[in-house]
């Protein structure tokens, strides 16, 4: 079986950070993630999904993320159901977030990647390598002739 959910969007309000009993940080956060195609009106529609992260990868995103920050979310889908102040059964969709990754500085700079929740030794924030991204990786590239199997002769019988 699988459960993998991987979205990439930007927040609507800053995270929310709270502690359990045991003293567990816990985050919340709703991400906007447009939707692919446009609706018949030609207009792109929106989701918003709420997502949560757990120990000090949420105290990360809490101290780092802001509303209108652009934010990658690797994680799982679950479905859980609690009764509201009425006694109805409310159920809600939510992503446990795994890896959530800064895709922007907020000041609309250098992107940031954020910390992995399994791996607790990585820093709070890292600036990734940039430099790779300033050359153009196919400037020098000679073209290259699809058609040409360097293989054909050995294969002809």
């Amino acid at each position: 079986m699988m459960n993998r959910v991987i979205l990439i969007g930007r927040l609507t309000a800053d995270p929310e950070l709270r502690y359990t009993h045991s003293g567990t940080a816990v985050s919340s956060f709703t991400l906007a993630v447009d939707r692919a195609r446009k609706n018949q009106q030609g207009e792109r529609e929106t989701d918003f999904v709420n997502i949560v992260v757990w120990q000090k990868q949420a105290e990360t995103c809490a101290q780092y993320l802001h509303k209108g920050r652009m934010a990658g979310v690797d994680g799982r889908l679950q479905i859980r159901t609690y009764e509201d102040r009425e006694g109805r059964k409310v159920r809600v969709a939510e992503v446990i977030a795994e890896n959530v990754r800064f895709l922007d500085r907020g000041d609309n700079t250098n992107p940031v990647s954020g910390a992995r929740a399994s791996d607790p030794s990585s820093p709070h924030v890292q600036a990734p390598n940039l430099s790779r991204y300033t050359d153009d990786p196919f400037a020098d590239d000679t073209p290259i002739d699809l058609n040409d199997d360097p293989f054909a002769d050995s294969h002809s019988a």
